[in-house]
């Protein structure tokens, strides 16, 4: 009897331990209560998984008992995941909330790096650039990442702005928007200038450093920054934002949004302007633009058209202020005035400015130019893993600038010279406009796989430019035989290039991701004409590059990893570089190599990221004093030059309420030997003779060894916050020489910032900021140039032209969303 217990008892056990029990369901939209048919409901420690039927019923059966996380996905969904004890038959009810931004954000996703990337980049949220948004241009609301230094050339942050990454130029920085590429198919640089507002449209930027992942358009060299604009937003809205500010700065825009409509069309808008006098005597800026996006937000597709277009008039300010206007140095003022011919009234404006000089006082001495975009974006999900994304884009772009030129030579503009009676004229006052017209179009395309340990990309562009410059004399004081619309010279250009690449994430194990980067690259480029020289050219150059990238990340533990890589990037000489070069003389492209070595940690209050980088160029090009026979500055390849360093980031959560973010990068930045061309002109001059000094391990020009930034914000009560914005960036020299007289002094800069926003009962939201800029009233500069010459052996000409950055600013605006 007692054997015959044991043994029911060990049977009931038995069952009770083996017993597999069920788990079954229903998944419905959140927002309509319809059953979502086809979601995948997954228990994936145990392997097991199906799909919700066309009444989003779905049914788990034999599962042992225990305690599951129980996942449900769905293309346009945001995936769910529940804690389940299943014990015998467990029913749920599951509901699932629409997001359509999921297929969206696939349209930027092929040129972006993730966190399973092994490269180095920062993300710039729409919070982060709201914040900051009151009228500046893009670059200085990218200010606060790593390695980064902006300038403006009215000295306040309003129309012609810079920036640098890693010492690299805009010429060497790739810039997308929704992975269009938007640099400038010639020279390779942005101006931001045309796109004014663009951040108010604007959802997020990544910025990448050093080659980074492959992307569309002009070679990443140095850096490249994504720009996604805004999102899908789910509710309807409307804002009005206005800004003023220093320097008779303001801003005015009116944003739209329809919200997801019953037809699942959704619109947005906006319209805006800014204006500002600038920093810099007469350094005005006149800038409109306008957004407008309308979509199709499917389930499984997506098809959204976007149009953008900015028109600036700014008054030009590009010629920079003579360093000895700046240390108010009576002696080199004059030396400027006898060296560079000014006239008496060129004199009188040079001598009674201060550091807000500006070399211009021709009342239309103005940049004026058009420039619209227009993109279509398609994105649709084939399935579960896999998806598809084509973008179709054109960018029409038209304008001039005009300038006053004084006693020039007929002949510099192939026209006669005009003889009156005995006397013959060979110059004339005259007032000139050089054009610039062109088009841009092309195709850009991702194939997408995602899986839980593989993330695949098949991605590419081809893209097609054509543009004309060209040159008219509008006014003349003796007209010569020039009539209107004569153009004294004139080009075209023919550019095309098309990549293609494959990136995959591998997760090989818990601890090790693998990461591999293909790129093929071809440019074709060819141009025939006149330069503003009058110098004819006729080129049809070629160029196929590829550029391999390879890299793991480590996963060291739930909260840390540590990634390397290696990347080769390649980049053509650009136009300036190919028509300006000595005959047979032309310019080889670049290549770069790059070493990124990293650590990243990322807890609930402290963030912390190391890396050690090394960009050794192959060909690097840099201006060496060289001119050509027509006197253009060139660039010339340099053999071996290389940037290396250690950047720092940190943040921290030091009492509640109170954050510390801050950065930093001690650099490296040299050519190993460096070749510096001067010219002699003799005593009298009328020769032309060449100096040439060799120097070895030479600082690579605007390459500071130091950039440091913090933010410290206090968040002392829901919806207010104070910020401390710090800045330093180290001497920077202008030119290749390492020479201490040629050289942008460092700087620390400290701005001050108010964020503070409620919800009134008569309006959505009201916001108001407070920007002051360069608190503590540094005179500095940010940007520069410089040249020299020699007129006998005991006569040597250095210039130093400096931009000098505004002093205490501020911009205040106040936004309400309806």
């Amino acid at each position: 009897m007692q054997k015959l217990i044991l043994t029911l008892a060990l049977v009931l056990t038995a069952t009770g331990v083996f017993a597999q029990h069920s788990l079954k369901g229903t998944v419905v939209d959140d927002a309509t209560g319809s059953p979502v048919f086809g979601a995948n409901v997954t228990i994936e420690s145990i392997q097991k998984g199906t799909s919700t039927n066309a009444e989003g019923k779905f049914e788990l059966n034999n599962i042992p008992p225990g305690t599951y996380n129980i996942k449900v996905s769905m293309i346009s969904y945001t995936a769910l995941t529940r804690t389940v004890e299943v014990v015998g038959s467990m029913n749920l009810d599951l509901k699932l909330k629409s997001d359509l931004t999921k297929l969206e954000s696939v349209v930027v996703t092929g040129t972006r790096a993730s966190e399973k990337t092994p490269t180095t980049f920062s993300e710039v949220s729409k919070e982060e650039i709201e914040q900051q948004n009151l009228g500046q241009d893009l670059p200085f609301l990218l200010n606060w990442t790593p390695s980064v230094v902006v300038t403006s050339d009215a000295g306040a942050g309003v129309g012609y702005t810079g920036i640098r990454i890693r010492g690299s130029d805009g010429a060497r920085i790739n810039v997308t928007i929704n992975g269009i590429p938007v640099n400038d198919s010639e020279s390779q640089g942005t101006f931001w200038v045309n796109m004014p507002d663009l951040a108010t449209s604007t959802d997020n930027v990544q910025v990448q450093r050093g080659v980074g992942t492959s992307t569309n358009g002009a070679g990443a060299f140095g850096g490249s920054i994504n720009i996604a604009t805004n999102n899908l937003s789910q509710d309807a809205e409307a804002s009005i934002n206005t800004s003023v500010g220093s320097f008779n700065t303001q801003k005015y825009n009116g944003v739209f949004k329809t919200g997801l409509l019953e037809n699942n069309f959704a619109f947005e808008g906006r319209l805006s302007n800014i204006s500002s006098d600038g920093y810099i005597d007469r350094a005005s800026s006149d800038l409109s633009s306008y957004y407008l996006s309308g979509g199709y937000y499917g389930k499984k597709t997506i098809l959204k058209l976007i149009t953008f277009a900015g028109k600036e008039r700014t008054y030009q300010s590009w010629y920079g202020t003579p360093e000895a206007k700046i240390k108010n140095d009576a002696a080199g003022i004059d030396a400027v005035i006898a060296n560079n011919g000014l006239s008496a009234e060129q004199a009188a404006n040079l001598r009674n400015s201060g550091r807000t000089y500006n070399f211009y006082d021709y009342r239309n001495q103005v940049d004026d130019y058009k420039q619209a975009h227009y993109q279509a974006h398609f994105s649709h999900q084939i399935n579960e893993p896999l998806s598809f994304n084509t973008s179709l884009h054109y960018t029409k772009g038209a304008g001039f600038f005009e300038e006053y030129k004084a006693n020039e030579d007929f002949a510099d503009y192939g026209l006669n010279n005009v003889t009156v009676g005995a006397t013959t004229i060979e110059s004339t006052d005259l007032i000139r406009r050089r054009w610039l017209d062109n088009d841009f179009y092309g195709v850009t395309y991702g194939l997408n796989y995602e899986t839980e340990n593989l993330q695949a990309n098949f991605g590419g562009a081809y893209n097609e430019y054509k543009g004309d410059h060209f040159g008219e004399i509008i006014w003349a004081e003796y007209a010569s035989n020039s009539r209107i619309g004569d153009r004294y010279y004139e080009s075209t250009s023919e550019k095309t290039d098309f990549n293609n690449f494959v990136k995959v994430n591998y997760q090989a194990n818990d601890k090790i991701n693998l990461y591999g980067d293909l790129q093929v690259r071809t440019v074709n480029y060819a141009s025939r004409g006149n330069d503003n020289d009058l110098k004819a050219f006729d080129f049809d150059n070629q160029y196929s590059f590829f550029n391999p990238k390879l890299g793991l990340t480590y996963q060291l533990n739930a909260n840390a990893n540590a990634y390397i890589s290696f990347a080769r990037a390649n980049k053509e000489p650009n136009r300036s570089d190919i028509i300006d070069a000595p005959t047979g003389a032309d310019p080889k492209s670049e290549q770069l190599n790059n070493l990124e070595v990293g650590y990243r940690v990322n807890k609930s209050k402290f963030a912390f990221e190391a890396n050690y980088y090394l960009m050794d160029y192959k060909d690097q090009l840099v201006l060496t004093g060289e001119v050509n026979d027509v006197g253009s500055s060139i660039r010339t390849n340099v053999a071996d030059s290389y940037r290396m360093g250690i950047e720092l980031q940190a943040g921290v959560e030091l009492i509640r309420g109170l954050e510390l973010n801050a950065n930093l990068t001690l650099s490296e930045n040299k050519i190993k030997n460096f070749e510096e061309v001067l010219y002699d002109y003799g005593a009298a001059f009328d020769e032309y003779n060449e100096v040439r000094n060799n120097y070895t391990d030479a600082d690579i020009s605007y390459s500071p060894s130091v950039i440091a930034g913090g933010q410290l914000t206090y968040k002392p009560t829901s919806g207010l916050s104070l910020s401390l914005l710090s800045k330093y960036v180290g001497d920077q020299y202008l030119d290749n020489t390492s020479n201490e007289n040629r050289k942008i002094d460092a700087f620390f800069i400290n701005d001050f910032r108010v964020n503070y926003s409620i919800k009134p009962s008569f309006v959505k939201e009201l916001t108001l900021n407070l920007l002051v800029n360069n608190i503590f009233n540094v005179e500095y500069e940010s940007n520069g140039y410089t040249f020299g010459y020699f007129g006998g052996a005991n006569y040597e000409v250095r210039e130093n032209y400096l931009y000098p950055q505004a002093g205490t600013n501020f911009l205040l605006s106040l936004g309400l969303k309806l």
